[in-house]
């Protein structure tokens, strides 16, 4: 058994400095918490878990809880080292001074203009102009995000992967450009809900639903940048 970190001196730290440096949500603490309870706080280094463990032991959903850990796996919070087809992920969950260095790397080796510009980016509010809103339909390349249709100016719209009722966002993370269909039968259920159901109606295949899950990562971590246009 490897050494056990002072337990008072990491809540510290995560409650007074990390949290408040990463804007960490109820959400996200609640959930880096309990897995370092589970992890760092009993010596150990890596971590298996299931997402519908975790939903459980932190009483919420199991939707919002995989969101919670795309986004501490995108902070550098946690370490995916693996993540099976039967939801189980293995984790490295860093401590509070761990990820602060981290992200102080980060920040020395990044003083750039075109990295400012990258965190406004994130920030951006998608839904702001119509040029902005222009960018994620291009993004999907006319296709529902959700069916995979084809879509046209006349059927198409822009919905939020998280719902707004559930503090989801307006950034490019989480808008995608969909069919009427899709954004009326999603309502506030979780994307990756909706996307099992599309899958058990048989309105998309089992690789599409694969490919369409793995997406939802992509978008979930930044990697589906759109190209907006200026003006």
């Amino acid at each position: 058994m490897k050494k056990k970190p002072n337990a008072e001196l990491v809540w510290k730290q995560m409650e007074d400095v990390l949290a408040p440096e990463l804007s960490f949500s109820v959400i996200d603490r609640a959930v880096y918490s309990h897995l370092l309870r589970h992890s760092r706080l009993e010596g150990k280094h890596r971590m298996r878990f299931s997402i519908c463990w975790l939903a459980r032991g932190t009483r919420m959903s199991e939707w919002s809880a995989r969101v919670a850990v795309r986004r501490l796996i995108a902070e550098g919070v946690l370490v995916l080292i693996e993540r099976s087809c039967q939801a189980h992920h293995v984790v490295h969950v860093r401590l509070p001074h761990e990820v602060r260095a981290l992200h102080s790397t980060k920040r020395v080796t990044s003083k750039t203009t075109e990295t400012r510009r990258g965190l406004d980016f994130a920030e951006t509010d998608f839904l702001r102009t119509q040029p902005l809103r222009k960018s994620i339909h291009d993004r999907e390349g006319g296709r529902c995000f959700y069916c995979l249709r084809r879509l046209t100016k006349w059927n198409r719209c822009l919905d939020h992967v998280v719902p707004m009722a559930q503090s989801g966002r307006n950034s490019y993370r989480n808008l995608v450009s969909c069919c009427h269909d899709c954004n009326s039968r999603k309502a506030e259920r979780s994307a990756e809900e909706f996307l099992r159901w599309l899958y058990r109606e048989r309105k998309i295949s089992s690789d599409e639903l694969s490919g369409r899950l793995h997406a939802l990562d992509d978008l979930a971590v930044g990697k589906l940048k759109p190209l907006p246009r200026q003006k």
